[in-house]
């Protein structure tokens, strides 16, 4: 699997991630217990540093990178959906970010909060706990999320990381 050192700064991945072989992982990168990161997913620390929680998802084709100023931050038990770019900003334990959404600089989505697919949470946005960001800009939508539903996601994906750490072979 590609993963690389960018001068010093190396990639720190628990002996429990499962990280796919078609996954990259560049500079200050550090991935934790039971996390998962998919096929075509990029994770850039060359500015800054990108941290992952433990039991989180990081699914196919997700985007994520830093700035000097701004780490890229995912808590515990969070979903990342296929195709979401995260930058520079803070994911807090148990929320979910959606297919094809963006969350962008030093905005904050708060624990058991949900971004909808597609949407853009732009600069210095705060998506309060358990609410919902809907839309392009996103809009808050209070009380929306379904905590249940994100906690039943993330163990679903460590359990399939297991799986895959354990039976996934190449055939051709």
């Amino acid at each position: 699997m590609p993963i690389y050192a960018l001068d010093d700064q190396v990639p720190e991945i628990h002996p429990s991630a499962y990280v796919h072989p078609d996954a990259v992982v560049i500079g200050s990168v550090t991935i934790g217990e039971d996390s998962t990161v998919w096929p075509g997913a990029v994770l850039r620390g060359d500015d800054g540093e990108i941290r992952i929680g433990a039991r989180t998802s990081v699914q196919d084709n997700a985007v994520l990178h830093t700035t000097p100023r701004d780490p890229t931050v995912v808590g515990d038990d969070c979903v990342i959906g296929h195709i979401v770019h995260l930058e520079g900003c803070t994911i807090e334990n148990g929320s979910l970010v959606g297919n094809g959404a963006m969350v962008l600089h030093r905005s904050v989505v708060r624990s058991g909060a949900i971004v909808a697919a597609n949407a853009v949470v732009l600069y210095d946005v705060d998506v309060p706990a358990g609410a919902l960001a809907v839309g392009t800009p996103a809009v808050i939508k209070p009380d929306r999320a379904r905590p249940d539903e994100i906690r039943s996601a993330a163990a679903s994906y460590a359990a399939r990381g297991r799986r895959f750490r354990n039976g996934l072979r190449r055939v051709g």
